[in-house]
C-alpha cells in the first residue's frame, strides 16, 4: 500500500488530503478538461474517485493513467476506485518533456488494438501526455495521418508548445515536415535508427517564457 493505507479511515483521509492539495485537485472539482474522441476513447485530466464513477457510468470500462504507477495518493486512489468500480487500469506513462521512446509508441499501438473500449485516457493535467496518446490514438486507431492527428496538441486541452512540452509538437512537426515526404511512415520511421529521441530532445529549444509560464507558474508535471 506504500504511504496511504487505504484500509483505515485515518489512512483514507490523508490520501484524500494529500490529493486534494499537493496533486491540485481542487483545481481539477469542476473542470476535467474531457474531449471524446469519437465514440470510444475521452481524454481528461487526473480522474477523482467521484468522478470515475460518473465515467464508469457513462460506460467507460478501461482507463489509462499517463502518469505511471507511483506511490502518490492519487495513484492509490484512483486503483482503489477502478477496483472497485470493475474498470481496467492500465499504467502507460509518457513523458511531457521529451520525444516518446520506441517502446511507448509500441505500447500505445498494441494497447489501442486490445483493449476493452470506451476508454478513459489521462496525465494530470489533460494536456500534454494525454495529448501525445490522442495522436496516437487517431494515428494507429482511427487511421488518420499525424498532420490531422496534431491537433490534439492544442490550446483548447490547455497544451502549450512555447514551453519544454512544446517537443511533443517539435517531434512530430519533424515527421510531417521531414519524413513523411520521403514516404516512409510514421511506424517506419519511429522504427528506423533516423528516430532518434535524444539528439531531437537536443535540437529543440523552447522559449524562456514559455518555461516561465509552463513549469514555473503552472508546475505542469
Amino acid at each position: 500500500m506504500g504511504r496511504y493505507d487505504l484500509t483505515t479511515p485515518f489512512g483514507r483521509f490523508k490520501a484524500r488530503w494529500s490529493y486534494f492539495w499537493k496533486d491540485h485537485a481542487f483545481l481539477r472539482l469542476s473542470f476535467t478538461n474531457a474531449h471524446w474522441l469519437g465514440p470510444d476513447l475521452v481524454r481528461t485530466n487526473q480522474p477523482s474517485p467521484g468522478q470515475l464513477v460518473w465515467w464508469a457510468r457513462q460506460g467507460v470500462r478501461t482507463v489509462i493513467n499517463l502518469r505511471g504507477a507511483r506511490d502518490e495518493a492519487y495513484y492509490w486512489l484512483e486503483k482503489d476506485a477502478c477496483e472497485r468500480l470493475g474498470l481496467t487500469l492500465i499504467d502507460a506513462p509518457l513523458d511531457s518533456r521529451d520525444p516518446p521512446e520506441r517502446d511507448r509508441i509500441r505500447r500505445a499501438k498494441a494497447l489501442f488494438q486490445t483493449i476493452e473500449y470506451p476508454v478513459l485516457i489521462h496525465c494530470k493535467s489533460g494536456a500534454d501526455r494525454a495529448g501525445m496518446m490522442a495522436v496516437l490514438y487517431r494515428h494507429f486507431h482511427l487511421g488518420e495521418p499525424i498532420s490531422a492527428a496534431l491537433s490534439e496538441l492544442g490550446k483548447r486541452t490547455l497544451h502549450s508548445r512555447e514551453g519544454l512540452t512544446g517537443v511533443l509538437d517539435y517531434t512530430l512537426e519533424k515527421y510531417v515536415e521531414e519524413i513523411e515526404p520521403t514516404g516512409l511512415s510514421f511506424e517506419e520511421w519511429v522504427e528506423s535508427d533516423a528516430y532518434d529521441p535524444g539528439a531531437i530532445r537536443a535540437e529543440f529549444k523552447a522559449g524562456w517564457w514559455g518555461k516561465l509560464v509552463v513549469d514555473r507558474l503552472l508546475k505542469r508535471e
